[in-house]
């Protein structure tokens, strides 16, 4: 009993970090951009369709094509940004939602007519296989991997807000954009940048999840909801909020569908109502 409480607790750790990864981006454009993109998970599924590509027609290895993924999202969230996104930013949040569900849709289409609507495959590497024995525990490789990678990302995305110069244009910009550009700073490039950060980091999370979450084109469509929960609980525009609120949501999904399979599906919407009426503007608030 105490073997299975820890696997399940260490897949719902694993889990739950992916959809970290995957999330945070979203947290950056709605909590710090102000804006609702729910075409989010579409940047996800365009880094795994890149990884899949890469690995099984051009032969590349799994781990090179992970930053390749990542720089192919950044690239189309940088294109958007400029010349769709930015053309909404004052817009209406229905305005927002309706364009990027639209967007959404359209990914959808484009993938199912490049790719087809089956199930894309991908071959881990040997030693990203099987189980690891750790102080007398059996477990999953890969999942120690995405555990490992969801660790550097985040102390190097925390850095890199909090303690950079790049940060704290950032921060000046989504405070008050008049007075940044006074100051000198070029807050267009800012967001253009901040935003191909958060397309890169989905995409990353996307090719580092196939094997997790599986690769298919309602990909968007099927994960918009728990994205969206992970930055509502969590707390739009920080990094530690959603970190917890993606580990939280991970382990109870995942001991929901294990231990009460019949209503796990439930467990997480459950969960989220009772953490929102607890925390209503989030685990953790951005600081103003």
């Amino acid at each position: 009993m105490v073997s299975n409480f820890i696997g399940v607790l260490f897949d719902g750790i694993a889990y739950g970090s992916l959809l970290f990864l995957i999330s945070v981006g979203l947290s950056v454009t709605m909590g710090l951009m102000n804006f609702v993109n729910l075409a989010h998970g579409a940047f996800a599924m365009l880094g795994g369709y890149v990884c899949v590509t890469l690995m099984l027609r051009m032969g590349l290895p799994f781990l090179l094509s992970l930053p390749v993924a990542f720089i192919a999202s950044a690239a189309v969230g940088f294109v958007l940004e400029r010349s769709l996104y930015r053309r909404l930013y004052k817009a209406s949040h229905l305005d927002q939602v309706l364009f990027s569900i639209g967007l959404t849709f359209m990914a959808v289409a484009m993938a199912t007519y490049v790719w087809g609507p089956q199930q894309q495959p991908v071959s881990l590497p040997d030693w990203l296989r099987g189980q690891v024995s750790v102080f007398g525990l059996d477990l999953g490789a890969y999942r120690l991997f995405m555990i490992a990678v969801v660790i550097v990302i985040t102390l190097a995305l925390g850095y890199l807000i909090e303690r950079t110069r790049f940060g704290a244009q950032i921060r000046a910009s989504v405070d008050n954009q008049a007075a940044s550009a006074g100051l000198g700073i070029n807050v267009n490039r800012v967001f253009s940048l901040t935003f191909a950060l958060g397309s890169g980091l989905a995409g990353l999370g996307g090719g580092l999840g196939i094997d997790v979450l599986g690769l298919d084109p309602t990909f968007p469509i099927k994960y918009m909801v728990y994205f969206l929960l992970v930055v509502a609980v969590g707390g739009a525009g920080t990094i530690k909020g959603p970190l917890l609120a993606a580990i939280i949501l991970g382990v109870f999904d995942v001991a929901g569908k294990y231990y009460v399979p019949s209503v796990g599906a439930f467990v997480i919407y459950a969960l989220m109502v009772v953490l929102l009426f607890l925390f209503p503007t989030g685990l953790i608030g951005r600081r103003s």
